[in-house]
């Protein structure tokens, strides 16, 4: 077998000469952290943290049928998307599997970007590219050609401003607009993956470097700190946010997913899936699939993905993300159960820990929601 270096973003050097932890993630070199997590964590709950997100799969879809070639390839209904706005939406199998969630920005009259995970942006380009058939689009691969930086945090809108005149107060949340930071020509996003406000940069590689040392400088008095993938995980799941590959999968359509209203049977025409969603939406109303739930632990030990959910000597569940929540200051996980054991406050609910039944309280998603 013949190894491939992961590839490394155009921030590489400067996590290395930060002291980054790198971790390989979707052959990707990534930044697990560069100091403590937790800090990490708590510094985007609290002021702002910086992340190079880099490894995502940016994919333009242009030309007259471009938002009749997304209607077809995904889920949701592109075509109704605002220009300048944005949209959470999952691309599915035939067979109504969820291949990857998506966020699609539609950049102009004919032109959409559309951003894939790490994992799967392969995935999801190949699909529309063969999805394209027959349709007077475009579908590009545009990975190299962006690189994509975040500020997410309460002190965020504050630390962007600071280096933009473009309308940070009139953007909305899920809405992008180009402009102007540190100089640098940027999509301005303000979306996230974290339960705070924030933003997401899209840049050219060759100005990824000069607008992360800007945003640090002008971050400096609002306490922002540079934050890997580890705190981000731990900020999502907080945020009962899902993750492709733990509460998404092929093996689950949106609605096991408890994800069946980003699908638009309204919207005009075919698309991938329909008839086999259609199917699952049924069968989700006659026998509730499993529900995906919090469970918050009443000791110290830390669930892991893949660990039974218990209740009364039987399995009835499986946890699909766990870790220490450090605003809670308690192990908490996400997990499908049976409906029977989903209601919040569902006594006697258990994780097998090695063997070991640790009591567990079941409650609703998020764990946390931020003031506004």
């Amino acid at each position: 077998m013949s190894s491939t270096e992961p590839r490394r973003t155009a921030l590489d050097a400067l996590h290395r000469s930060l002291g980054a932890t790198m971790t390989d993630f979707a052959g990707w070199d990534m930044p697990l952290r560069y100091g403590s997590e937790r800090d990490e964590h708590l510094a985007v709950r609290t002021r702002a943290g910086l992340f190079d997100l880099s490894h995502m799969g940016e994919i333009t879809v242009t030309g007259p049928q471009a938002a009749a070639l997304l209607n077809f390839a995904l889920v949701g209904n592109l075509a109704s998307v605002g220009l300048g706005r944005a949209r959470y939406t999952m691309i599915c199998r035939a067979d109504g599997g969820i291949l990857d969630d998506l966020i699609v920005y539609r950049l102009g009259e004919t032109e959409y970007m559309v951003v894939a995970n790490a994992s799967n942006a392969q995935v999801v380009l190949d699909a529309l590219t063969e999805r394209a058939a027959g349709f007077d689009a475009e579908v590009r691969d545009d990975r190299d050609a962006y690189a994509l930086l975040a500020v997410q945090g309460p002190e965020s809108p504050g630390i962007l401003k600071s280096l933009t005149d473009a309308d940070l107060d009139g953007l909305k949340y899920y809405a992008g607009l180009p402009g102007t930071v540190a100089g640098v020509p940027a999509l301005i996003a303000r979306t996230g993956y974290t339960g705070e406000d924030g933003f997401e940069l899209f840049v050219k590689p060759e100005h990824a470097v000069e607008l992360w040392q800007a945003l640090t400088k002008a971050g400096e008095g609002a306490g922002l700190v540079p934050c890997g993938l580890s705190c981000r995980d731990t900020l999502r799941l907080e945020a009962g946010m899902p993750l492709y590959g733990h509460e998404l999968s092929t093996s689950l359509t949106p609605f096991d997913a408890g994800l069946g209203r980003v699908v638009k049977f309204e919207k005009e025409g075919d698309f991938v899936g329909r008839a086999a969603l259609q199917e699952a939406a049924a069968r989700a109303q006659e026998n509730p699939p499993r529900v995906l739930v919090g469970l918050v632990a009443e000791g110290r030990r830390v669930p892991r993905s893949g660990y039974p959910v218990v209740a009364g000597g039987a399995v009835v569940g499986e946890v699909t993300s766990g870790a220490p929540s450090p605003t809670l200051g308690r192990p908490i996980a996400m997990a499908y159960v049976d409906a029977a054991h989903a209601a919040p406050g569902t006594s006697g609910v258990g994780v097998d820990i090695r063997g070991s039944h640790e009591p567990y309280e079941v409650v609703a998603l998020p764990f946390y929601k931020r003031q506004k």
